[in-house]
């Protein structure tokens, strides 16, 4: 029998717990594959490195980053970097796993890995960040790269960021090279389309969800948490396709309007307030309200653990589409089941985001580059094509989308593993 993990100690709540029970539900559909399940338990590597940098008064500051890969059995390591006061090792090993299931589920020549920093970027400075984050890609430099680990942006991180550890590696190395990040400033051999991805993919999979449900999405009241990259976006697509956006929460508070936010006024809201708070167009509405919204569709967009068993209880919504990474915890997936309500999950439902990186770095390596309604046709046809063979596999078991998602990526993963065999 294979040990307990030392260096790990997981709550009952905690990002790699829920990792790990979502593992095991999906260990009765691996048939032989099975005898290699422990192999999607153990990050392969972790790496914590300590990231000193002078602060703009003169003073000396500490932080503490990490990058971890847990399965490169399908290829190179992909997955964000994230710049967070409550970043711990446990979160960043459960998102560098989430990374590898997602990753296979649709299909991608990618691992898993993700980053991260313990950090508030908002306390620091322009020059402050970028010695934090040129600091911390030379300490994580030897082990990423084009070929080996390929960075991205997640939570407070964004192309800028990218751009200084495109540059931070280049200059380590001796060549430019644009392959090392993805999520770059389009100049630096960035996407087209890269920025809105992620929150696209959410609205494709929810257009798809909502059509296999008999959901039109046309009047279709929708609830956001989490006003970012992802979940601006997301609301963007789904106002457009006719939905009414009725709430959305943030970091700054909540906003309720039953006829529908105006989406041409929220928009340049958030730029300019960084928030919803204090929006004209919506009346506030309590942090917990939030979860008691009338809507049809809810989107957890922002971080992981907001679904409890008592918010599944009390949800209205028909549709659940993990914007997040890991947003519902395994009680309230249960609850949700067993109340009919359809979860798209986060590993299929936010890999928008991870196709159009993979497509960066096709171009980066071709340095040819598409347009961006090419990118936005291919990755309409990856998501179509992912999300149709894992409902196939969940109507063929009767399990739910995310236990069929992980079927299919599992198998991938340690079919790989398998046919590689263990060296030496």
């Amino acid at each position: 029998m294979t040990a307990e993990l030392s260096y790990v100690h997981p709550s009952p709540e905690s990002p790699w717990t829920t990792y790990l029970s979502q593992v095991d539900r999906v260990l009765p559909y691996l048939g032989e594959l099975s005898r290699w399940a422990d192999t999607l338990k153990r990050p392969k590597r972790a790496l914590i490195v300590d990231i000193p940098i002078e602060l703009d008064n003169g003073t000396i500051a500490h932080y503490e980053g990490y990058r971890v890969q847990h399965n490169l059995s399908r290829g190179p390591g992909k997955g964000g970097v994230r710049y967070h006061p409550d970043v711990t090792l446990e979160e960043v090993m459960a998102l560098a796993a989430w990374m590898s299931i997602k990753n296979a589920a649709v299909n991608l020549p990618y691992g898993g890995a993700k980053g991260g920093i313990r950090v508030d970027p908002k306390l620091l400075s322009i020059k402050e960040l970028e010695r934090m984050t040129r600091r911390y890609t030379s300490e994580i430099g030897i082990i990423i790269g084009p070929q080996q680990d390929i960075p991205a942006p997640d939570v407070n991180t964004n192309p800028q960021i990218m751009a200084w550890m495109m540059d931070t590696y280049s200059m380590n190395t001796g060549a430019t090279a644009t392959g090392v990040v993805t999520g770059k400033p389009i100049h630096l051999g960035g996407s087209l389309g890269r920025v809105k991805a992620t929150g696209r993919g959410v609205f494709v999979t929810g257009r798809e969800a909502a059509r296999r449900m008999g959901l039109d999405l046309n009047g279709a009241r929708v609830a956001v948490q989490g006003t970012g990259n992802v979940g601006g976006s997301a609301m963007e697509l789904f106002a457009q396709a006719g939905a009414k956006i009725v709430a959305a929460q943030d970091h700054t508070g909540a906003i309720y309007n039953a006829h529908g936010l105006d989406m041409g006024a929220l928009q340049p809201w958030l730029k300019q307030h960084g928030g919803v708070a204090g929006f004209p167009g919506g009346e506030r509405l309590g942090n917990e309200e939030f979860w008691d919204t009338d809507c049809e569709i809810l989107i957890p967009a922002a971080l992981e653990g907001q679904i409890n068993a008592d918010r599944a209880r009390r949800l209205k919504a028909k549709l659940v589409l993990e914007g997040a990474n890991g947003p519902t915890l395994p009680a309230a997936d249960d609850i949700l089941a067993d109340r009919g309500v359809l979860v798209v999950p986060d590993v299929i439902c936010n890999a928008g985001g991870v196709t159009v990186s993979y497509f960066e770095w096709v171009q980066d390596f071709s340095s040819f580059f598409w347009t961006e309604d090419e990118i936005n046709l291919r990755l309409d046809k990856i998501m179509v094509g992912a999300l149709k063979r894992i409902w196939d596999v969940a109507d063929q078991h009767q399990i739910t989308l995310r236990t069929a998602t992980f079927a299919v990526a599992c198998e991938r993963i340690l079919e790989a593993r398998r046919e590689r065999g263990l060296y030496p």
